[in-house]
């Protein structure tokens, strides 16, 4: 059992906060991501939960035992990182056997887990090589691998794949999440890369400032932002968010107007609208503007107009062709809209 329970954690150096009252429950097996950006605390809190840091104040209890105490070696995790950390003298099989001598297996065991988890990373052709002479994406599997032998209660990763060109990306993350799904081994994952966090996660905890903003499934996150921090840090691009005010049900700012919004609501607001909930206008659109710039992507093309002083971006078909300057007309469902509080960013409504 590898429930993991963060009770009220804080870390502080002197005056700086870096982790601020942080309270969460993570399920067994749970595949769980700490998302944020650079200094928002994630890395902190998987270091004190590793127990490399220690916590200002609060418990945190891995399983039916509070680990506050305890040394890292006692708390029965494994640690991924970014830098890959491995011996350069060793050959891959004897930087993954490691953690086995460390721990003092019986030897008879050895070398039946050592294949055991080379096979679940495919490093088996390179077992006999140093890491010298691997790629960065065969390290990093070779690191996972050394995490995978140790079978541990729980496994830490802090961005394992930041270091990896975009096409390894895309592989490791995927055999990241059959291990998981191979495994079912509960997993703390540390990103800054909102894709991974969508892409891996059961659930996302999204932070900023030492502060939780929002936790959720990914869609929850994505599809209900708690705030505007949490709606422009997720998604691809991320929400457009504009400026303006309601009244009786109509949101106005320069350069647009959408009618049939909740009613309830009055003042000034942000409203925010994702690039792929707006299509071209057939006739008078919500927005109005001159195009600032036309990007293929491949299967749409991304159209990016100023308005009300924001970039706002605009998924369309991936034929359509426009010249920078030419006035489009986008179409806006009120559905697909979100309000936020102008001064606190926090959602409004349901």
């Amino acid at each position: 059992m590898a429930q993991i329970r963060l009770k009220n954690i804080s870390k502080r150096w002197n005056n700086f906060v870096g982790v601020d009252n942080f309270n969460l429950d993570i399920a067994d097996r749970e595949f769980l991501v700490l998302l944020g950006p650079s200094g928002c605390g994630k890395t902190t809190t998987m270091r004190m939960i590793a127990g490399l840091e220690d916590i200002t104040e609060g418990e945190i209890w891995i399983g039916d035992r509070m680990v506050n105490k305890l040394e890292p070696k006692d708390r029965d995790i494994s640690m991924v990182f970014q830098s890959y950390g491995l011996y350069p003298n060793m050959t891959v099989y004897e930087n993954i056997r490691f953690p086995l001598k460390v721990r003092k297996v019986p030897q008879d065991q050895h070398h039946e887990r050592v294949m055991k988890a080379a096979a679940m990373v495919e490093l088996e052709p390179f077992l006999e090589r140093r890491p010298a002479a691997l790629s960065g994406g065969q390290r990093q599997r070779v690191a996972l691998a050394r995490a995978i032998v140790r079978e541990p209660n729980a496994f830490l990763m802090d961005e394992p794949l930041s270091n990896l060109d975009a096409k390894l990306r895309v592989s490791t993350r995927a055999q990241i999440k059959n291990l998981h799904h191979t495994l079912k081994t509960t997993t703390i994952y540390v990103t800054h890369d909102q894709i991974e966090a969508m892409t891996l996660a059961d659930r996302v905890v999204v932070m900023n400032k030492g502060l939780v903003q929002q936790v959720g499934t990914p869609m929850e996150i994505y599809d209900r932002p708690a705030n505007t921090f949490v709606a422009g840090f997720i998604g691809s691009p991320a929400m457009n968010l504009v400026p303006g005010s309601v009244e009786n049900g109509v949101f106005t700012a320069q350069g647009i107007r959408i009618e049939g919004l909740p009613s309830t609501t009055k003042g000034p607001v942000t409203l925010g609208f994702r690039a792929e909930d707006a299509t071209l206008a057939q006739g008078q659109g919500q927005i109005e503007a001159p195009i600032y710039s036309v990007e293929l992507l491949g299967e749409a093309t991304m159209l990016s107009m100023r308005v009300a002083g924001e970039l706002v971006s605009i998924k369309v078909a991936k034929d359509y062709r426009a010249e920078i300057g030419e006035t489009a007309a986008i179409a806006i469902p009120a559905a697909a809209c979100h309000l936020f509080d102008q001064s606190t960013g926090t959602r409004i409504g349901a």
